[in-house]
């Protein structure tokens, strides 16, 4: 006796909807979570070499207030970016011993650059569904991170995993293009 699989839908409890893509059909992206001011963005975790703490920077003289210098790297040296000073970002930042460096992993580079962010919050992994890449990003509501350096939004659910399929209890998190950012700077 041969058992045939319906692909009509069921109305089992889990069961995946004909119309709906089930969530491990969905691509994921991978993303280190920080926070600028008030806004929260994210990176692609393949951009980032490490995490690490704040140490010594060495101010380049003549250099834009967004290079916030160089530090000693593991014995390389690392330029250090400080985002908020060409993003906008109002209030004040936090203690240097309080803040984080991204250290990305840019191969194009000649030497390591390093992002001062006020606070790494996690790596999460989200569903291509949880991010909008819409075209027109003009209506963000964030402090500073504005269009031009933004790839998208991740719509982040503070509760269960239905909140952001009903719109409840949602964290706006400004998907950052890395490239942008560095692009700024010249």
């Amino acid at each position: 006796m041969e058992v045939q699989e319906s692909t009509e839908p069921t109305d089992e409890p889990g069961a995946p909807r004909a119309e709906e893509p089930a969530k491990e059909d969905l691509e994921t992206r991978q993303v280190v979570e920080f926070r600028l001011g008030e806004d929260y963005c994210a990176i692609d975790i393949g951009e980032v070499d490490s995490i690490v703490e704040i140490k010594k920077v060495t101010r380049i003289p003549r250099t834009p207030d967004s290079i916030d210098g160089v530090m000693d790297l593991r014995g390389e040296t690392t330029a250090i970016i400080d985002p908020r000073t060409f993003l906008g970002v109002e209030g004040e930042s936090p203690d240097a011993d309080e803040q984080n460096v991204l250290v990305l992993d840019r191969p194009d580079d000649k030497q390591k650059i390093g992002i001062r962010v006020d606070e790494v919050r996690e790596v999460a992994t989200y569903t291509e569904d949880r991010i909008d890449t819409d075209d027109d990003l003009s209506n963000l509501d964030t402090q500073g991170i504005s269009e031009r350096v933004s790839r998208g939004i991740i719509r982040k659910s503070n509760g269960g995993e239905d909140d952001a399929a009903d719109g409840d209890d949602l964290n706006l998190v400004v998907w950052v293009d890395i490239d942008a950012v560095i692009g700024q700077l010249k």
